[in-house]
């Protein structure tokens, strides 16, 4: 009868093995027949998600996995956990120890339950004292693919993050990893260390994010992890040598075209790992002349042999991949200064320098094949999801950081000393404590190769993305690349690094970007403005070539449409013209100076105060209190910078009233001055917070801070006779429109 039913539920007799396996695995039992049995229905599940891997995971309905259903409906999946366990639960002083074929076995079975029915990840995701234990499975090297693939299938569904100290003797642990292990380790790691969403920050208003603040001022879980990970000895150094070993050459230019039927269903780095695994064993074994007569007749080479080297190339990529994201991470968090320390002293940037055109930016990229990426989102191939990688570490390196300067070699330096020297300016401070021993060999730093590629990249660089079978942009590889100069040429402007670049025609090749490669991406324009802007802030000679480049007047019309089809990309770039006609305007006993001043059309443009009217205008138009992020602040600072430059030559009630009239033109009295007053209000709520940097707006501008706060008191001074503050231009019955808004 049992049997009829069995046939009828379609539970291809799982319950009876389930039912010898769990009398067969008492606690005092020998356990080989329950391994017997484990055997046959690890082979009945191993098949199913075999399939359920094939297939497209979307389509795939739970219905369709009978196997791994009627094994977890039946309690195999609590009797494994138990039989796992159950060493770490015995009194005895002598603990039982288990077979490790059997472990890998049990683990395997959970995995492939994992991948066909989501509910089963949930519910050992929910069990932390089953997820704690698994760690401690990993100093078995036998079973360490099998621990680490469930590991990070369990996480990725866990909802509270895991605290990791609360992993039995952790640093041991980390210190027992070969380096494959530790890279792979750090697949898991790269979720308990990073911040949940912290991908769409910039779109986040400024008023949520302050609330926010106040709410969390004790470190989140993510932040308590990394530091337990910086606790680890010898942690970072042993990631560095990862990220930065050499991996031997590649044959043959399309080598990631063997690769083709791999990628078609592969989504795991494990994989790979377990097919290196069986590589190097049967390696081994072979030289030690083990090889059985039925293993010969399975391959006549060591698979070793038969791998491509593509294949190794490729599986190095994916490990470097995850080492750099959690470098990464650990670079943006609250330990940055300990960690940038410890970089640059385990020489991670000269080693990234020497991969640079062997590994990370080899000229063919294929494009067609996808891995397991960070974000469920993109699956971009191991080369790109590398570049990115690579891209992101190096911003969040240089990033406003004095040790930026280590992306250099040795006669970059010199050469930036010379241009110092020629000009009459002391060196900056940063170029000075530079240690010489930690920058880059060989003919160029990474800087310049950088910029190399860059110029090679077309402006909108594409790459197939076979996961959702569409044609992704990849715009981010070259807007990592722009803003990787941005973040080097940002903090205090040092014309030093400007003459730099500019030797290296990084001017002409952003201009060709924006007047005549036809790009369109908004992202990609905002860092070639940025970049612009602080290649050319108070550098007279960047303005001179600025003019030899845009030359007739289409060109500058083109210009001028490009920045003025996104204020909120292009301010910053309009915030540097400004500040340096001013600057220029008080040096009329420099000749060079003057010529240029009444030759080049850009600052013959916002000399005209109509010009510099409308972008002040729109500037306040196009934000208001609600809609401020991090993202759209700066056009309030940039709007501020032009009235501060009008203060200091007494012309403020001037531009005060030039708003007032634009306002009763348009028909909106009082909207564009109350919702300006309100933007103020918000601005000295902002930046006069303890917390707040005002360094950067101080270093930007080349204004003292002291000076930004006095204007904003003085606009938003109370007495309606002052003709420099704004309630002084706003009729009494349009005051206070919109008052209550700010009020907590």
């Amino acid at each position: 009868r049992h049997n009829r039913k069995d046939k009828r539920a379609k539970w291809h007799g799982i319950p009876t093995l389930l039912q010898k396996l769990y009398e067969s695995s008492h606690p005092n039992s020998d356990l080989s027949h329950a391994h017997s049995f484990l055997k046959v229905l690890s082979s009945q599940l191993s098949m199913e998600a075999m399939s359920f891997v094939t297939e497209d995971r979307k389509t795939a309905q739970e219905s369709t996995f009978p196997n791994t259903h009627t094994f977890d409906l039946f309690g195999g999946v609590d009797l494994l956990v138990e039989i796992l366990m159950r060493p770490t639960l015995t009194m005895q002083k002598k603990k039982p120890k288990m077979n490790d074929d059997l472990v890998k076995d049990c683990l395997s079975v959970l995995y492939n339950c994992c991948i066909c029915t989501e509910e089963v990840t949930k519910s050992l995701a929910g069990r932390d004292d089953f997820v704690l234990f698994l760690f401690t499975l990993m100093t078995n090297k036998k079973t360490f693919l099998q621990t680490a693939t469930l590991i990070e299938d369990i996480l990725g569904v866990k909802k509270e993050m895991i605290q990791l100290e609360g992993i039995p003797n952790l640093s041991g642990l980390v210190q027992s990893f070969d380096q494959q292990q530790l890279a792979n380790f750090c697949r898991i790691l790269s979720v308990t260390i990073s911040e949940p969403d912290v991908g769409n920050d910039d779109k986040h208003t400024l008023l949520a994010k302050n609330a926010q603040q106040k709410r969390n001022a004790s470190p989140s879980r993510a932040e308590v992890n990394q530091v337990t990970l910086l606790n680890i000895p010898g942690f970072i150094e042993r990631l560095c040598k990862l990220a930065t070993r050499k991996v031997s050459e590649a044959t043959g230019a399309n080598f990631l075209q063997e690769l083709e039927d791999w990628y078609t269903w592969l989504d795991n780095a494990l994989v790979l790992d377990a097919l290196m695994q069986m590589a190097t064993e049967e390696a081994e074994q072979s030289s030690t002349g083990e090889t059985s007569s039925d293993e010969s007749s399975l391959a006549t080479s060591p698979l070793r042999h038969r791998l491509p080297q593509s294949m190794k190339i490729v599986h190095e990529i994916m490990y470097k991949v995850e080492v750099l994201y959690v470098l990464c991470v650990l670079l943006m968090g609250r330990q940055r200064n300990q960690v940038h320390k410890m970089l640059a002293e385990f020489r991670l940037i000269p080693g990234l320098n020497n991969l640079f055109d062997k590994l990370i930016w080899r000229k063919y990229t294929a494009s067609n094949h996808v891995v397991h990426g960070q974000n469920e989102n993109c699956d971009c191939s191991p080369e790109i999801s590398f570049k990115i990688q690579f891209l992101r570490l190096l911003q969040s390196f240089s990033d406003h950081h004095e040790n930026k300067y280590l992306l250099l070699n040795s006669q970059e330096l010199n050469e930036l000393s010379a241009i110092s020297m020629k000009a009459n300016i002391p060196e900056v401070e940063a170029l000075v404590n530079t240690d010489r021993s930690l920058v880059c060999d060989g003919k160029k730093g990474l800087l310049t190769r950088i910029l190399t590629v860059m110029k090679r990249e077309p402006p909108d660089s594409s790459f197939r993305c076979a996961s959702c079978r569409a044609k992704i942009v990849t715009q981010e590889i070259k807007m990592l690349t722009i803003s990787q100069y941005v973040s080097l040429v940002l903090g205090a402007t040092s014309y030093a690094d400007q003459m730099f670049l500019l030797k290296r025609g990084l001017l002409e090749h952003i201009l060709f970007c924006i007047i005549d490669s036809g790009c369109t991406s908004r992202d990609v324009l905002q860092s070639y403005f940025d970049l612009l802007g602080e290649l050319m802030k108070f550098n007279i000679d960047a303005f001179k070539r600025f003019n030899k480049y845009v030359n007739t007047p289409e060109k500058f019309q083109t210009f001028l449409t490009q920045i003025n089809s996104s204020l909120v990309d292009s301010n910053m770039l309009v915030r540097c013209i400004v500040l340096s006609l001013d600057r220029f305007e008080s040096q009329t006993e420099d000749v060079k100076v003057v010529e240029v001043l009444s030759e080049c059309c850009l600052l013959s443009y916002m000399a005209r105060v109509e010009n510099r009217l409308s972008f002040l205008f729109r500037l306040i138009n196009i934000i208001n209190v609600q809609t401020l992020t991090q993202e759209n602040v700066s056009c309030l600072n940039t709007s501020l910078v032009i009235l501060m430059l009008a203060r200091r030559k007494a012309k403020l009630p001037f531009y005060l009233n030039a708003l007032r009239e634009k306002e009763y033109a348009e028909k909106y009295p009082g909207c564009l001055l109350n919702n300006f007053h309100n933007l103020l209000r918000f601005w000295q709520r902002h930046y006069l917070n303890k917390d707040k940097d005002s360094t950067c707006l101080e270093n930007s501008s080349c204004i003292p801070f002291s000076y930004w706060k006095e204007t904003v008191s003085v606009l938003l001074g109370p007495d309606r006779t002052s003709p420099c503050a704004i309630a002084s231009y706003i009729d009494e019955p349009f005051m206070d429109l919109d008052r209550d808004l700010l009020e907590d």
